[in-house]
């Protein structure tokens, strides 16, 4: 994976917020704990849902149809997220600076997802609003309640937000799970928690009602997230700059392993396996690390024809 040295980066959407303190969203230690229908720090009312690449578990009393979640277009609720940023990303302003600093690279691949749904979705009578993104270290106030790096990288709905402490790399993914360390899992995983927002402003959140087992609706909501970082992968060397320059110069065949990889190791029955020594299918919130395979690759043959994603549309997805 390379960057055009000539791309200059936008850095007004993405923000460090340093270390917090305290729990949140349940879950303990290095397991993959399931967060029930509440979060520390109260007060999300009617909607209270968190998708996790790791835990990947909706909340117990989704309800998207409530008020209180975002609309395509409108300004998103940050009311209850900590306004503090540590300039961590300051000195990001140009693709070199990509190809030296996983911060910077992490501003670039925000800048190519951005470059590319702005441009996407609007083609499907979607208005387009981005997401921000938040990195953190310990835990860290959100419009969805207070997190912590327990849960994993996560798309908060009601900002409309993406969270990541930015340790899960090394220490869940490689450590835990023994999945791949290539320079291209990162993007994979940010590219898939867009999805969940590309969702939110389509509307597919609306969806799901069934929360387990491998037909269920939070398994296909999670696949077809899957498939949505495909589809963006396959576009990523044509994703631009505000200016009009490439962000992207290579993505070589490695870089498309290491998303699969990836994929493969947050599959439900590959993390049941790990943790608990058994595969126990009626459990499963975010599928198989077959299906988190299929799906990616799907994406990346679609072209930009997101219906190849619609994994309502199969009996078993």
């Amino acid at each position: 994976m390379r960057f055009n040295p000539k791309a200059k980066l936008d850095t007004s959407r993405v923000r460090d917020t340093g270390r917090g303190g305290g729990g949140g969203m349940g879950g303990g230690g290095m397991r993959m704990p399931i967060p029930g229908g509440n979060m520390a720090g109260g007060g999300v009312g009617a909607v209270v849902v968190v998708i996790l690449v790791l835990v990947l578990s909706m909340c117990t009393n989704l309800d998207l149809t409530g008020g209180g979640g975002p609309t395509a277009g409108g300004a998103p609720d940050t009311t209850r997220v900590a306004p503090a940023d540590t300039d961590r990303y300051a000195a990001c302003t140009s693709g070199e600076d990509a190809n030296s600093s996983e911060d910077c690279a992490r501003i670039a691949v925000e800048n190519s997802l951005y470059d590319y749904w702005s441009a996407s979705l609007p083609r499907y009578d979607v208005q387009f609003a981005p997401a921000t993104m938040q990195t953190f270290s310990g835990a860290t106030q959100t419009g969805c309640g207070q997190a912590s790096s327990q849960v994993g990288p996560f798309y908060c709905p009601v900002d409309q937000g993406i969270y990541l402490d930015t340790t899960f790399f090394q220490q869940v993914l490689q450590g835990a799970l023994a999945g791949p360390s290539g320079a291209f899992v990162e993007p994979y995983v940010l590219a898939h928690e867009y999805g969940h927002h590309i969702q939110n402003l389509v509307g597919t959140m609306n969806r799901v009602r069934t929360q387990q087992g491998p037909r269920s609706d939070a398994v296909r909501l999670e696949l077809q997230a899957d498939c949505y970082a495909g589809v963006w992968t396959a576009a990523a060397l044509r994703t631009e700059d505000q200016g009009g320059q490439a962000l992207f110069v290579e993505l070589s065949d490695e870089d498309i392993r290491n998303a699969i990889d990836a994929a493969a190791a947050v599959g439900d029955d590959r993390i049941q396996q790990k943790t608990q020594g058994q595969v126990t299918e009626e459990s499963w919130t975010h599928g198989s690390s077959a299906s988190r395979m299929k799906w990616f690759q799907t994406g990346m043959q679609a072209g930009d024809d997101l219906r190849a994603c619609d994994t309502w549309a199969v009996d078993t997805p």
